[in-house]
């Protein structure tokens, strides 16, 4: 089913004109590229600091209030392009093992972070749930960084 469906969306006239207009593919992927770069820096200085090993001067309520709202931010964009790139390959997207895992990891690290940032309207929450917050800065810290290997596999399987 899903290589028929595959196969339907590169006949789309969409996917054609982006599959031939030879701009488009390179431009919307560093689009998409420095939008992974806006939210893996951003994630790890929180993530860093949920674990202690930096920004320790700021208490963590304050990084994420600082961090969190650029990757609210920046996953739409991402979510964009990373569509624009699907209509343009959907077969080298869709039928990638890599991809469906990083689907699958952005999917949980997206609920961590949400998670994150609703525990921490509470007055204090993660300064005074030390072990806590250093196992949700650590998970969602190798998220992130598995999502970023995936992605760069799409291009190699």
């Amino acid at each position: 089913m899903l290589p028929n469906f595959c196969n339907w969306l590169s006949n789309t006239p969409l996917s054609v004109k982006i599959q031939t207009i030879l701009w488009i593919i390179p431009a919307v992927q560093t689009v998409h590229i420095l939008c992974v770069a806006i939210i893996m820096s951003t994630m790890a200085m929180l993530d860093f600091r949920l674990i202690g090993l930096a920004g320790t001067r700021q208490p963590v309520s304050g990084a994420v209030r600082r961090w969190v709202p650029w990757v609210w931010g920046t996953l739409p964009v991402m979510l964009l392009t990373g569509c624009i790139l699907i209509i343009g390959e959907p077969t080298r997207e869709l039928m990638n093992p890599y991809f469906r895992t990083k689907m699958a990891m952005l999917a949980i690290v997206v609920v961590i972070t949400a998670f994150i940032q609703l525990r921490n309207r509470r007055e204090a929450y993660w300064e005074s749930r030390a072990l806590a917050a250093k196992f949700a800065g650590a998970f969602s810290l190798l998220l992130w960084v598995s999502i970023l290997t995936a992605g760069r596999w799409i291009a190699y399987y």
